[in-house]
């Protein structure tokens, strides 16, 4: 049984919630939501997202501590990040436990936030003002450069920021962020892969975000709502690859 005090840590859940938090983060990690070296959020926003109590985040990083996944590091900057060294075999039944387990759901989702990516770019190139136009090459200019992993992925959300602004519609952003947030499996970044099929993604996403921002910029809609599209398949397509891994 488990209940809430305000301003007290909840009491730790059943252990098989433990185990479900595990897989999750597991599965987070195998999927490149968190990459090497990144932060994972403090307890109480973690929490808040898995919709757990503070103990049982705690608990279940405890236990990914143990297996190496993650380590703690205390002081200012302290909190968990992601260990260099990915999940290893032994994380498969994880991964397949928690992709498997919705996969119709994620299925679903990564179609409609295609068609809601490809609606957006449709609705920049429109309304993209001068403005827009620099903050989109400054944001490709920004990814082209950033280093493999973090960084792009880091780039990589701020570039797409900027596109959903470019549309100047709130209304389809806020959409767009609440349906994109049901693909999370435990994490408020876009899948990003595993580290074998990493770069070659990365340089995919290039290429897609150089024919999109110049869709854009010259306000070619229609091609900019396929290639829209398109590149929002990215997500559909590592999650099949790590669902594959995992058997």
């Amino acid at each position: 049984m488990t209940g809430t005090v305000s301003g007290l840590d909840t009491p730790l859940e059943s252990s098989s919630r433990v185990d479900e938090i595990v897989d999750r983060l597991i599965t987070a990690i195998a999927i490149g939501e968190y990459l090497p070296g990144s932060k994972l959020p403090a307890e109480r926003e973690l929490a808040s997202s898995l919709q757990v109590g503070r103990m049982t985040v705690r608990a279940a990083i405890a236990r990914l501590v143990e297996q190496g996944l993650l380590r703690t590091q205390r002081g200012r900057n302290g909190g968990s990040f992601v260990r260099d060294e990915g999940p290893d075999a032994s994380s498969g039944p994880a991964v397949r436990r928690i992709l498997s387990g919705r996969w119709e759901a994620l299925r679903d989702t990564c179609e409609a936030v295609s068609l809601l990516q490809g609606t957006i770019c449709r609705a920049a190139a429109e309304n993209r003002t001068a403005e827009d136009i620099a903050v989109l090459n400054e944001s490709l200019t920004a990814f082209r450069a950033a280093a493999s992993g973090l960084e792009s992925q880091r780039a990589d959300g701020l570039l797409h920021l900027a596109v959903s602004a470019a549309a100047h519609n709130a209304t389809l952003q806020s959409v767009l962020q609440e349906v994109e947030a049901r693909v999370s499996i435990a994490a408020p970044s876009h899948v990003w892969g595993d580290a074998a099929g990493m770069r070659h993604m990365e340089e995919r996403a290039l290429r897609d975000h150089e024919l999109l921002v110049s869709a854009i910029t010259d306000q070619r809609s229609s091609d900019a709502e396929r290639l829209g599209r398109e590149h929002a398949r990215i997500d559909l397509e590592l999650l099949e690859s790590a669902l594959h891994r995992s058997a």
